[in-house]
């Protein structure tokens, strides 16, 4: 049985995240998407908002399932039974810095590889930093992110 990683803090959880996810799910028996908490950054949406708006828009497909993690990816890699990544690229500037980690974790995990998926053009310039911008000064998202995710955003947000 396949397993691939899908890692990410999906905060929240895009149009364009959810695109890598549909297409990952393709190339693995099961992806695991791997919700980081990392305690150095503070994140709009908790654990488990982020966890319900992304079962939200996964609900769709079988073989992905959601877990969160900390710590190292190659350490979430081996409890996952993975040795594969799957990540999304918009820009050259998101290669450079994936390609690496991508060296980084390959340094830790020999056995590992790093799948990168080229993002479709419609989603490359959305990213979670612009839709909470967006949400932060009451605008309207909704062709930014998933309708399901969508709703449960609205839900925790009180509406925009």
């Amino acid at each position: 049985m396949t397993t691939c990683v899908y890692p990410g803090s999906f905060d929240p959880l895009t149009k364009g995240h959810l695109d890598i996810i549909e297409r990952g799910a393709k190339l693995a028996d099961q992806l695991v998407v791997g919700i980081l908490v990392n305690a150095n950054k503070q994140p709009m949406f908790t654990l488990e908002e982020r966890m319900r708006i992304m079962r939200a828009a996964i609900s769709h497909l079988s073989n992905v399932k959601i877990v969160p993690f900390d710590g190292l990816l190659v350490d979430f890699l081996k409890e996952q039974g993975a040795k594969t990544v799957v990540r999304g690229l918009r820009a050259v500037s998101d290669f450079e810095y994936e390609l690496q980690m991508a060296q980084a974790n390959r340094d830790l995990y020999p056995e590992m590889e790093t799948i990168f998926l080229v993002t479709n053009v419609q989603y490359s310039f959305i990213s979670s930093s612009v839709v909470k911008d967006i949400l932060r000064h009451g605008g309207d998202i909704s062709h930014l992110v998933p309708r399901a995710s969508l709703e449960v955003i609205e839900s925790i947000t009180g509406g925009k």
